[in-house]
């Protein structure tokens, strides 16, 4: 008996896991880390490549774009994709490649407190119930973690 036919023909949707990815903005492929992710859960690759593309269109090419999708027995998915991770943000915004390898002792560039305002309204779609201004503490201590100076 087919796994099909197990089920029922039209049997209700089961939640089968959740697969969460990083996947660069208009670049999804079948190819990893895509396409191993969603291969062994029998999801359909091309269609969540095209989805996601279309998605993800107006954002600037490359950009890790975080996806939280959710799978179903009947090998259908939902996803939903958030904002870039902050210290993304912040490494674009100081124009350094990478973080500090000793924070707090070493610096590697200087992010405005207009840049923290301007990451905090960008992250806030994905926390709408956190205030702008403990958004804005966070992404200062995160930029302090990373070894980027805050100026006023």
């Amino acid at each position: 008996m087919s796994k099909k036919a197990a089920a029922g023909a039209m049997g209700p949707k089961v939640y089968v896991g959740l697969v969460r990815l990083l996947v660069p903005a208009g670049k999804a492929a079948p190819a990893p880390p895509v396409g191993p992710a969603l291969g062994q859960r029998g999801l359909n690759l091309m269609d969540f490549c095209k989805a996601f593309n279309d998605q993800t269109k107006d954002f600037v090419e490359g950009t890790p774009i975080p996806v939280k999708m959710e799978a179903f027995s009947d090998r259908t998915f939902t996803f939903k994709i958030k904002t870039p991770q902050t210290s993304w943000f912040l490494k674009r915004a100081a124009g350094v490649a990478k973080g500090a390898a000793t924070p707090g002792k070493e610096t590697v560039g200087e992010v405005s407190l207009k840049h923290i305002y301007e990451i905090a309204k960008v992250k806030q779609q994905d926390m709408a119930h956190v205030s702008l201004e403990n958004i804005c503490s966070q992404i200062v201590e995160q930029a302090k973690n990373i070894g980027l100076k805050v100026t006023r």
